[in-house]
C-alpha cells in the first residue's frame, strides 16, 4: 500500500479568467468551465482545479491571496483509501466518505486521498547520446513549439515546522525522504521506488506557511526549453530558468503563476530505489542550481531576456525556491 502520486490540485484564486488563460497557455486542457470553477487536465488525466479564493467549499488558506488549497494524492484502490483513513483519523479536519479520505497537514494544507483517476499514456520520446551509449541514431533531437505537461509532478511548500511536516508525510502517508537540508528542508517521494521528490517541505529562516511552487513533468530537456520559450512569447514572466538542479538532477524553468507563487516545467529527475541513502545539503546558490539563466530566454530572439542577477538576489532565490 503506497501513494502513487498527485492526482489533483486545487487553487483558490482572485481572478478565474486570468488563471484560465494562463493554464491553457501552460499546455493544459480545459475540461470544465463554470462561473465559479475551471478544471484542467494533464496528458495522464491529472487535474488542476481553480476556484475563487472565497469559495466556502475550499479548505482554509495558509496565506493571503491566490494560493494552493488542497492536494489530492492517488492510491491504487478504495481499500487503500480506507487503510489510509485509519491513519488519518486522529488528524485535524479528518473525514472519510468511502471514496475519499482527508485531513489537514501540520502546515494547514488540505490533504486528500482517492483511488487514482490518472491513466497510463504512451509518450513518444527520443534517446540521448553520451560517450558510452548511443540512444539516438539517425534521428535528430526534437524541437518543441510549446509544452504539453504529462502530469503534476510535485508540490513545494514553505512550512512552519519541517520536522512535524516530514513526520506527518512519513508516518501517515508512507512517504520516504530522499534528501534533506538539515532542520530546514525535506525532499520526499511517495514510495521507496520513484522520482526524487513528490513534495518538498522548506522551512525558511523566518518560518511561515505558504506555497513555493507546483511543478509539471514534461518529456525531456527539449520540452522544458520549448515550453518555456512559448510561455515567454505569450507574455508570462520568468522567475528563473532554464537551469539544472544538482539535487534531483532535473532541468527546470520557473514562471510566476497567477494562481499563486510559481509554476515549473521540469524533466530528467533522478529515479531512486530503497537502496538510496538520503544526503544532507546546506542551502546555497550552487546547491539550488548547477546553472541557471536569469530572466529566461526570449522566445523570439532565443537569447537571454535580461541581465544577470546580483549575487545576493541569487542567494535568496537559492534558499527559498527549489
Amino acid at each position: 500500500m503506497s501513494v502513487l502520486g498527485i492526482d489533483e490540485i486545487t487553487f483558490g484564486v482572485e481572478d478565474l479568467d486570468l488563471c484560465q488563460r494562463f493554464f491553457i497557455d501552460w499546455g493544459l486542457t480545459l475540461t470544465s468551465e463554470a462561473a465559479d470553477e475551471r478544471v484542467f487536465e494533464t496528458l495522464n488525466g491529472g487535474r488542476v482545479v481553480v476556484r475563487h479564493k472565497d469559495d466556502p467549499s475550499l479548505p482554509p488558506a495558509i496565506e493571503e491571496g491566490s494560493t494552493l488549497r488542497e492536494v489530492v494524492w492517488g492510491v491504487a484502490s478504495n481499500e487503500d483509501v480506507a487503510r489510509f483513513a485509519d491513519r488519518m483519523a486522529s488528524k485535524p479536519g479528518y473525514f472519510f466518505d468511502g471514496e475519499r479520505a482527508g485531513c489537514i497537514d501540520p502546515n494547514g494544507v488540505g490533504v486528500r486521498l482517492q483511488k487514482s483517476i490518472k491513466r497510463d499514456v504512451e509518450i513518444e520520446t527520443v534517446g540521448h547520446n553520451s560517450w558510452n551509449e548511443r540512444g539516438r541514431v539517425n534521428q535528430p533531437s526534437p524541437i518543441y513549439d510549446k509544452a504539453t505537461p504529462i502530469e503534476v509532478g510535485h508540490v513545494v511548500f514553505f512550512v512552519k515546522d519541517v520536522h512535524a511536516c516530514e513526520a506527518f508525510y512519513r508516518d501517515t502517508l508512507g512517504f520516504v525522504t530522499s534528501d534533506r537540508y538539515p532542520d530546514k528542508g525535506a525532499f520526499m517521494r511517495c514510495s521507496a521506488e520513484g522520482g526524487h521528490h513528490d513534495i518538498f517541505l522548506l522551512q525558511p529562516p523566518e518560518p511561515r506557511a505558504g506555497l513555493n511552487h507546483v511543478a509539471f513533468t514534461v518529456r525531456d530537456i527539449h520540452e522544458v526549453f520549448g515550453g518555456g520559450m512559448n510561455i515567454s512569447r505569450l507574455g508570462w514572466e520568468t522567475e528563473l530558468g532554464p537551469g539544472r538542479h544538482p539535487i534531483s538532477s532535473a532541468f527546470f524553468w520557473y514562471f510566476r503563476n497567477p494562481a499563486g507563487a510559481l509554476v515549473e516545467y521540469y524533466a530528467d529527475e533522478d529515479e531512486l530505489t530503497a537502496e538510496w541513502q538520503p544526503r544532507d545539503f546546506e542551502p546555497g546558490p550552487t546547491v539550488f542550481a548547477e546553472w541557471a539563466i536569469s530572466g529566461g530566454i526570449d522566445g523570439n530572439t532565443r537569447r537571454q531576456a535580461k541581465g544577470p542577477q546580483t549575487a545576493s538576489k541569487t542567494f535568496i532565490t537559492a534558499r527559498d525556491k527549489q
